[in-house]
C-alpha cells in the first residue's frame, strides 16, 4: 500500500483569480483545478459565491465588508496553503488594498502566492451576464456592481493577467499552468 505522502503532491499554494463579475476567475480556476488533480495535487477552490453563503452570510457590499470578506477568504487561503493544498480562489476582491493585505499575509506565512487578473472588459461580461447582474443593473434592480457603479482597481503587477477574450478556458487555465510549473508548484 502506497503512503499518502507518496501519492500527493504536496507543496501548497494560493491563486488568487481577480475580475470583474463575468469575466471567467471561476471557469479558469475549476479547470486548473481538474489538470491539477489528475496530477495529485491537493486542490481546493473557494468560490466568492459559497464562501459569501457558507463563511460570510451577513456581510453586505459595503467597502468595509468586501474587505472583511476578502481578509477572510486570504485566512482561508492561507491556511489551506500552508498544509499543502493548491487554493485557486477566484475572487472579485475589487479593492487594491485588500488584495495587497491577503499577499502580505502570505508573504509572513511563507505560502507562496501568484495574483492573476482575469482581465475581461466590463463590455464582454455584460454580455456574458453568467448570473444576470448587469442585466440587473441595467434594469436599476442592482446597484454597487463592481466595474460598472461600483469600483474595480485593477492590479497594477499581477503576477499574470489573462485576457479571457482573447482564448479559449483552456488556453487560459494553461497559461496558469505554466506559470506554476516556471515557480515550481505544479
Amino acid at each position: 500500500m502506497t503512503d499518502i505522502q507518496e501519492t500527493y503532491v504536496t507543496t501548497g499554494a494560493t491563486v488568487w483569480l481577480t475580475g470583474l463579475p463575468s469575466a471567467g476567475k471561476t471557469t479558469i480556476a475549476h479547470e486548473l483545478a481538474g489538470r491539477l488533480r489528475a496530477e495529485g495535487h491537493r486542490v481546493e477552490v473557494l468560490d466568492g459565491d459559497e464562501i459569501r453563503e457558507f463563511i460570510s452570510a451577513g456581510l453586505g457590499f459595503s467597502r468595509a465588508d468586501r474587505h472583511t470578506n476578502v481578509q477572510r477568504i486570504g485566512f482561508l487561503a492561507d491556511l489551506l496553503a500552508r498544509n499543502g493544498v493548491k487554493t485557486l480562489v477566484p475572487v472579485i476582491a475589487p479593492y487594491a488594498d485588500s488584495r495587497e493585505a491577503v499577499r502580505k499575509r502570505h508573504q509572513e506565512s511563507g505560502a507562496p502566492y501568484i495574483e492573476v487578473h482575469v482581465a475581461t472588459p466590463v463590455e464582454v461580461c455584460a454580455v456574458r451576464d453568467v448570473k444576470g447582474l448587469y442585466a440587473k443593473q441595467a434594469a436599476g434592480e442592482l446597484q454597487g456592481l463592481t466595474g460598472v457603479d461600483d469600483p474595480y482597481e485593477e492590479p497594477e503587477t499581477p503576477d499574470l493577467r489573462i485576457e479571457s477574450q482573447n482564448q479559449t478556458v483552456q488556453e487560459s487555465a494553461a497559461a496558469l499552468y505554466t506559470l506554476l510549473s516556471e515557480r515550481g508548484l505544479a
